[in-house]
């Protein structure tokens, strides 16, 4: 899932000067702070902005725009939470009612997420893939989604490609070291981007425009491969090491969860549903051992050519069984496409992933990635990673992320009223709740029946949950504990039958990000958690169909706050 870019725009954001406003009408002062704080930071991440469906502010064209990221753009968007904190500080939290104050707290913890990241951990100093990735998405977005004709599109995406040198010119100010991976992935990144830039973008530019976009592509594409000859030269003789340390790890962590549990806590949870999770596999596999039959499926993969059509092919027979099972209404919109990962992405989505449609523009394009296979790899290496994503981890994966996963939750988050609210809970959605459903959803299929009880399915399943306890392990350890990589590939493929491949590319995952990768396992838990106690107080009149809607249509919010609106 992509979350909001950590931008700066320079223009006027003029949101303080009414103060609280009139304390005469509570549900109105709140309904203006939410929407402040919204357009506020959309204004702040224009390239954010043009993916959520917001494209003028005060009449700013934000499609046009690029994030800032000079120092006094950094200064404007750290003032801007600043400010928004002591705002916050003057409400009246007596007089929300329940829904407000669980908005309220995604608020509260956004802003200080936003804060520990300008004042601690401070990846514009670090992660030059923040810009790399950053580029990608200002002009794939507007290329993709058709929110305008594609005369206009094509407009904004040359307008932000003469706003790429001067991108690239404050990620050089402003980077001080990078650790080798991080330089390493922004520069496979960024040739991503050159790509996406002289074929992919220039191939679709419409005939009339065509000279102009070839006057700022050749701009942008020195732009490019100068910031990559600086990752490489100069700033890969700058590292530093990418695990976050304790005492920054556990405040992002408790802002990124907000479920109330210590690193150490879900740590332990982890490491010890693993020995019973490995005993289930056991008990599920015999009388074959698990590694004997995780074989057997294994052989039965597509090829690279038939991986994608598979992909739809498996999509569409998950999406019937949904229908027939009537296990919650699916989602009225056709707006749901496969298609290949972007390349510029390719380095974090080593697999696939899911891009929701804009919550302002929920008619428009949703996206489920997936990434094709090289077909230059070495045959042992395509062969890795058939095996991890086989028939049935396909199956797993396309749950996950589309149907009833990923896809499915969001398109019940952009129905969601009032607008303000529908915006904070999806684009700064809790990510154990996001996570979490699409894994709960998993677990949930299987047990409603789908592939008539398939054993290869469950077993698939378990190596999944095997999966994410490792994941839940890596994170904390590898940040926290000093895990070398040698440990951790130990982890994976021989405590949790992962492939070469699948290690490999989670460990580098688990070098570029920090408090995501827990949350699968904390989510998983915590829906399950959320199905139980709602099965309790509901008795012989639950529904899980009900209980799928009525939890869904309270989108994003961390799963504690969830469980009190449920009652």
């Amino acid at each position: 899932m992509q979350r909001p870019a950590l931008g700066v725009l320079i223009v006027s954001v003029s949101l303080f000067s009414g103060g609280c406003g009139s304390r005469s009408n509570p549900a109105m002062d709140f309904e203006k702070l939410t929407q402040d704080f919204i357009y506020g930071t959309l204004a702040l991440s224009p390239v954010n902005a043009t993916a959520t469906g917001y494209h003028l502010h005060n009449g700013v064209p934000l499609d046009e725009l690029l994030d800032d990221y000079s120092s006094g753009g950094l200064d404007q968007a750290r003032n801007f939470y600043r400010d928004f904190q002591m705002r916050v500080a003057a409400l009246d939290v007596a007089k929300l009612d329940k829904e407000q104050r669980v908005d309220l707290d995604i608020i509260k913890n956004n802003i200080e997420l936003a804060l520990l990241e300008f004042d601690s951990i401070q990846s514009y100093k670090h992660n030059p893939t923040v810009y790399v990735e950053l580029a990608g998405n200002a002009l794939f977005t507007p290329y993709m989604l058709n929110y305008a004709p594609i005369e206009k599109r094509f407009g904004h995406i040359i307008k932000r490609m003469e706003r790429l040198p001067a991108l690239f010119q404050q990620a050089k100010a402003n980077l001080v070291d990078a650790p080798e991976v991080w330089n390493r992935v922004a520069r496979e990144e960024n040739a991503g981007n050159l790509g996406l830039i002289d074929r992919t973008l220039r191939d679709a530019a419409p005939e009339a425009q065509k000279a102009a976009y070839a006057a700022a592509a050749d701009k942008a594409l020195a732009a490019v491969r100068d910031f990559n000859a600086f990752l490489k030269i100069n700033l890969s003789a700058k590292t530093s090491d990418w695990r976050l340390g304790k005492e920054k790890y556990t405040r992002k962590f408790a802002l990124v969860l907000a479920s109330g549990r210590t690193p150490e806590d879900l740590l332990a949870a982890a490491e010890a549903d693993l020995k019973t999770v490995r005993v289930e596999m056991a008990k599920l596999a015999a009388p074959k051992t698990v590694e004997q039959a995780l074989d057997a499926i294994a052989r039965e993969h597509p090829t690279p050519d038939t991986f994608i059509p598979k992909a739809k092919e498996i999509l569409a027979q998950a999406t019937a069984f949904v229908k027939e099972k009537d296990l919650l209404t699916l989602p009225t919109r056709s707006n749901l496409q496969v298609i290949e990962t972007p390349e510029f992405l390719r380095g974090i989505y080593g697999v696939g992933g899911f891009n929701p449609a804009p919550p302002l523009e929920p008619q428009l394009g949703a996206y489920y990635w997936i990434t094709p296979i090289p077909k230059d790899w070495p045959p042992a290496r395509i062969e890795s990673k058939l095996r991890e994503y086989n028939n049935y981890g396909l199956q797993e994966l396309t749950i996950h992320e589309a149907m009833p996963g990923h896809y499915v939750q969001f398109e019940y988050a952009n129905d969601v009223q009032p607008v303000p609210r529908r915006l904070l809970r999806t684009i700064f959605s809790n990510t154990p709740y996001v996570e979490g459903w699409a894994f709960y959803t998993q677990q949930m299929m299987s047990e409603a029946g789908y592939l008539d009880g398939s054993k290869a399915l469950w077993l698939t399943f378990y190596k999944q949950v095997l999966r994410a306890l490792a994941n839940t392990i890596l994170d904390v350890r590898l940040q926290t504990m000093g895990m070398t990589d040698q440990q951790a590939l130990d982890l994976m493929m021989k405590e949790t039958y992962q492939e070469k491949e699948e290690a490999t590319a989670k460990l580098q995952r688990a070098q570029l990000s920090s408090c995501q990768l827990p949350t699968y396992f904390a989510g998983w838990k915590g829906w399950l958690d959320l199905r139980e106690h709602y099965k309790q107080r509901k008795g012989s009149s639950y529904s899980l169909k009900e209980f799928h809607e009525r939890a869904l249509k309270e989108p994003g919010v961390p799963l504690p706050a969830l469980d009190a609106l449920l009652q």
